[in-house]
């Protein structure tokens, strides 16, 4: 009888350990401070799609750990609010509506072209990091695309507390204000969204799928200034989850 609860106690044990080896981190709805910017004078629709409002990452790590990592609605939010900040007026398109159905000087599309992590256990270190690709593409009202910008950011976070749960949570939040930093500096000139205004390119305008703009990307080796915390540009601060 003894020999039998000592089994069972060890399949208990056992059962916790490799339960404990598995992670899942949900994104909670960001906020954004309002940026102080002036507004572009663009109406703009933003279309969520599918694949993006539900993105999750799930990836195993060195054989051992494995982390799943839900972003989706956390973007689809986070961009959202962005955008409402950015330009005179927005409108949010979801999948299955119609671009026709709606008047906008211009439409944006985002989407997640990569997503890396990394933990204590891979660096050697007492930090989370996380690496995020977004791309933005830049259609008129019409449908020409007329531009499409990727953003590559970042955001670390130290550990804190046992599972490291919260930190890996924590440096993706950086890395999406990272993200905003970049667009709020850097779009309209990337992607001249602002003479979409005007009205619709003209077919010899419309982008090519060879001709692709880039954010500057920040060295993996260098920390991005928005990690510190405060983002210069519109208060977008560590402080504000």
């Amino acid at each position: 009888m003894i020999d039998r609860l000592r089994f069972a106690s060890l399949f208990s044990l056992a059962g916790i350990l490799l339960a404990g080896c598995a992670s899942t981190v949900t994104m909670e709805m960001p906020t954004i401070p309002t940026p102080r910017m002036e507004k572009i004078p663009v109406d703009v629709a933003v279309r969520i799609p599918a694949e993006f409002e539900h993105f999750v990452h799930i990836e195993e790590v060195l054989g051992k750990e494995k982390w799943t990592i839900d972003l989706g609605r956390s973007n689809a939010s986070f961009f959202s609010q962005l955008f409402s900040h950015m330009f005179d007026s927005m409108v949010i398109l979801g999948p299955d509506d119609d671009p026709r159905d709606y008047q906008f000087d211009a439409l944006i599309e985002p989407s997640i072209e990569g997503f890396e992590f990394s933990v204590p256990s891979q660096s050697q270190s007492q930090a989370f990091a996380v690496w995020i690709r977004y791309r933005m593409a830049i259609f008129d009202s019409v449908g020409n695309r007329a531009s499409s910008w990727t953003v590559s950011a970042y955001g670390k976070s130290e550990k804190e507390g046992i599972g490291g749960s919260d930190s890996l949570r924590r440096a993706a939040v950086l890395a999406m204000r990272d993200a905003a930093a970049l667009i709020i500096m850097q779009m309209e000139k990337a992607t001249k969204i602002r003479q979409l205004a005007d009205g619709p390119i003209t077919p010899s305008e419309a982008e090519s799928d060879e001709l692709q703009a880039d954010a500057e990307t920040v060295p993996e080796s260098r920390e991005p200034e928005s990690v510190i915390g405060i983002f210069a540009i519109g208060g977008i601060d560590d402080a504000a989850e």
